[in-house]
């Protein structure tokens, strides 16, 4: 009988679910030390993984792992190198947090856009008829926004985007122009001109060689001093030392940031004291509704893999 470590306690919903099925054994691992994740894993078959880093120390000593499946569509994570050669399946939730993940983004857009939190706290300081000497916010119709990576998060956000009336254009070299004109949107194949152009951007790409520092000050100090930059896809997207200089220097008016390029971010990262810039910790997707599906859809992986029925399009190609 397979077994699976459940590495960091997922949805009620998602444990109901292993609990209901006769055909595996499954552990609640909360101790997520690497000594002892290397010390419990050894004997799992199948693992359900969040955020916990997993090394090749530890995935090499996992002599019975066949398959990981992620609760979440990144895995920087993981160590793909020791998952490829020991011929480990590394599956992700692909259908999961996409309406969770671009409601987030709204909201950073129209936070900044409107400057909720400066509104908020002119009121409770007693300062409402100060409200003229306020920065004005601005409209989101007929602005221009760029959707970085045309997955499904990306095609759930252009629709809300255009719910407001946004222009919508897209930039993904994988996805061809008929997919994107379907979903009413404009393909960008130069990247670095239309960055000039667009008033907001908002990053779903994927961390890799070709990612890496996409946006950086070259880039940054070509761009509108009013557009907005949004990252919830990974934090080494945008170069953070970059994105500092460009806000200080005014090349753009602000951001939204729910990832960084370390995580948690060290207490000392100036990005950290850039007043222009809206944090989250990393938890666009933390809804209860999208934490749920991403557990049970995590669950249903592994299910799906050990009956030879999981959808090829959730397994990362490594």
């Amino acid at each position: 009988m397979p077994k699976i470590a459940v590495v960091k306690n997922i949805h009620s919903s998602a444990i109901q679910l292993l609990e209901n099925n006769s055909n595996f054994q499954f552990e609640v691992i909360e101790n997520l030390s690497k000594e002892n994740l290397i010390k419990k894993l050894h004997d799992f078959d199948a693992i359900t993984l969040r955020t916990t880093k997993l090394d090749s120390e530890i995935i090499n000593s996992c002599k019975k792992l066949k398959i990981i499946s992620r609760h979440g569509v990144g895995f920087d994570n993981v160590d793909t190198n020791s998952v490829k050669s020991n011929n480990i399946t590394l599956a992700i939730t692909t259908k999961a947090n996409a309406i969770a993940v671009s409601e987030h983004v709204m909201f950073m857009i129209l936070n900044i856009s409107k400057g909720i939190d400066i509104y908020d706290k002119t009121v409770r300081e007693g300062q409402f008829l100060n409200r003229d000497k306020l920065d004005k916010s601005f409209e989101l119709w007929n602005k221009k926004i760029l959707i970085i990576g045309f997955g499904r998060v990306g095609k759930d956000l252009i629709s809300k985007c255009q719910a407001f009336g946004m222009k919508t254009y897209v930039y993904d070299p994988f996805i061809d122009q008929k997919t994107i004109e379907t979903f009413k949107g404009k393909k960008i194949d130069d990247l670095n001109a239309f960055l000039k152009e667009t008033d907001y951007v908002s990053i779903h790409s994927p961390l890799n060689k070709d990612t890496r520092n996409l946006i950086n000050i070259k880039n940054l100090k070509t761009m509108k001093k009013n557009s907005i930059i949004i990252n919830t896809s990974r934090g080494g997207v945008v170069k953070e030392k970059d994105l500092d200089e460009a806000l200080n220097k005014g090349f753009i008016h602000g951001a939204g940031l729910d990832v960084f390029e370390k995580e948690p971010p060290d207490a000392n990262n100036p990005l950290l004291k850039n007043k222009k810039i809206l944090f989250s910790p990393h938890s666009a997707s933390f809804t209860n509704e999208c934490m749920e599906r991403m557990g049970i859809e995590a669950v249903e992986n592994i299910f799906d893999f050990f009956a030879n029925k999981l959808d090829k399009t959730k397994i990362v190609k490594l």
